[in-house]
Order: C-alpha cells, then structure tokens, then sequence
C-alpha cells in the first residue's frame, strides 16, 4: 500500500496540536489515518455517473425518517443581546469574554 502519511507528518501535526503521542500512538495513527485514504481511494473509483447529488443523507419526507429524527422547523428566531449573552461570563470587557490563556510553550 502507498503510504500517503508519514510519521514525520503525524508527528507535526501533533505538535501543532499540542498533543503528546508515544511511539506506539505515532505508529497507529499513520496506520489509521492511511487505512481511511485508501478506503476513499476505493470509493473514487467508483462510477457515479448516473448518481444524483444530495443535499443530504437522510430522507426528509420519508416517513421512516420522521421515526427517528425530530428536525425543527426552518425558521429565524431572535437570538441573545450582547448585553444578555455576557450577563453570566466571570470576566468581561463589556464587548467580549475575558478567558485565561491555556496554551503554554
């Protein structure tokens, strides 16, 4: 199989994650993440020619649907006033909320 990631590439981008991997998880993680490509590689070669397009998966109107997913209606709603959606923050500026840093190098 041609390897499409890298360990070295897992390992950047753990890094830029800031997560800390083992080997072993390194190892993994360039299994797994190839193993997906090639499964979409598979699925491109397929003909999907005569297949329309969809907006989404799920029928909407089917009534199996309807059983197993509640989907609200479209429709605009008002939402929080800046005032109302800072009312509970512990720290604000009065315009946004005031968090602690958590990234540390």
């Amino acid at each position: 199989m041609n390897e499409k990631v890298t360990e070295k590439e897992v390992g950047y981008v753990a890094d830029l994650a800031n997560l800390e991997l083992t080997a072993d998880e390194r190892t993994r993680m360039v299994r797994d993440l190839n193993s997906i490509l090639g499964f979409i590689d598979t699925l491109n070669e397929l003909d999907t020619t005569n297949v329309p397009p969809m907006a989404q998966v799920t029928a909407v109107n089917s009534s199996d649907t309807a059983k197993h997913s509640e989907l609200r209606e479209d429709a605009s709603r008002p939402s929080l006033s800046h005032d109302a959606a800072l009312q509970n923050a512990p720290e604000h500026d009065h315009n946004f909320f005031k968090v602690p840093k958590v990234i540390e190098r």
